[in-house]
């Protein structure tokens, strides 16, 4: 596949957003079909990175869901939003700061706890299941504007997953099962969802 009218293809896809934030990369070296590294506070750009000698196997239907799928995914990650942690944090630098300047240790040691704990919360609440799933369903309302109806994109979505793990010649993961099923809920071909308490890890 010529990388090239892909991208423009792919992009026309996107939401305005994504195409801001985010940079279609052709990789025919990676392993991956696509790939979308983890975005870190400091990343001007969101890159994804496509293997398009295995992204042409796939059909455009789910090349489709894919895209929306990582530009939701890239999206939903927040660092700097403003909630109790993000204020916890910037309490415990500022706080840090001024202990630093008192020469007051024990103080710099309770206000450097108390922004770690603050950030690791913030790290987990961008590498939770809700996050994920939360990004899929994002995706189909995006794909929803794009024509397609919501349990045909969840059915497209939903094999995109299990073909990207044939092609790349891996189990399915623990998320990639809890996101299966939910979208298999979604599409009509199951009756059971993901449990409320799974949702929130």
């Amino acid at each position: 596949m010529n990388p090239e009218p892909e991208i423009r293809r792919l992009l026309d896809v996107m939401p305005a957003s994504g195409r801001m934030a985010t940079k279609l990369v052709s990789k025919p070296e990676q392993r991956w079909v696509i790939d979308a590294p983890f975005p870190m506070p400091w990343m001007r750009d969101r890159p994804i990175y496509i293997n398009f000698d295995l992204w042409s196997r796939l059909p455009r239907t789910q090349r489709d869901l894919l895209i929306l799928r990582t530009v939701s995914w890239l999206g939903a990650v927040k660092w700097f939003q403003p909630n109790l942690n993000f204020g916890l944090v910037a309490a415990g630098v500022v706080g840090t700061g001024i202990e630093l300047f008192q020469q007051d240790f024990v103080g710099v040691a309770l206000a450097s706890a108390l922004s770690a704990i603050a950030a690791t919360q913030i790290w987990r609440n961008n590498h939770s299941t809700s996050l994920e799933l939360d990004a899929d369903e994002r995706a189909l309302q995006v794909a929803q504007r794009r024509g397609y109806s919501e349990t045909d994109a969840a059915g497209y979505l939903l094999s995109a997953i299990e073909s990207v793990a044939q092609f790349e010649k891996r189990p399915l993961s623990f998320i990639e099962l809890l996101r299966g099923q939910s979208l298999r809920a979604i599409a009509g071909l199951s009756a059971i969802g993901i449990p409320e308490e799974l949702r929130r890890d």
